[in-house]
């Protein structure tokens, strides 16, 4: 069986942002065991599996991915939205747009220190929106 659920998570600034209990939040209940499966409605964002614990990893994370893609680089052409954007889109496709976890006894199956991110990468807030399905 499968349910789905879109989300609509409000505007956050560019960076790291845990969104774990703002995705369950819209979720009647977890199933005893299955899968949740998130998915971003966008190619500018992205969502990945992380480090809840530390702050600084989300801060290094931006550090990060702003030196390998950096914005300005001459010779780029989709730059109608701005210098953020095509570098936006390269950074969600080495992020990715979905996260899988597994979910037992009602429960989502993450590591201690783990939660699920949304990884803002324009400079501009702006509402993402996820679809969330649950299979059990």
């Amino acid at each position: 069986m499968i349910s789905q659920y879109e989300i609509s998570l409000h505007p956050y600034q560019r960076g790291f942002h845990l969104i774990t209990n703002e995705v369950l939040k819209h979720i009647e209940k977890l199933p005893h065991n299955g899968i949740i499966h998130v998915f971003i409605k966008h190619t500018s964002a992205g969502l990945t599996i992380n480090e809840n614990a530390d702050p600084t990893v989300l801060e290094d994370f931006e550090l990060y991915f702003n030196r390998i893609v950096e914005e300005d680089i001459p010779g780029l052409k989709h730059t109608m939205e701005g210098p953020d954007d095509m570098p936006a889109h390269i950074k969600a496709s080495l992020i990715g747009h979905h996260v899988s976890v597994p979910i037992q006894d009602f429960q989502l199956a993450l590591g201690q220190w783990q939660g699920i991110y949304l990884c803002e990468f324009r400079n501009r807030p702006r509402a993402r929106f996820v679809l969330v399905s649950l299979m059990y």
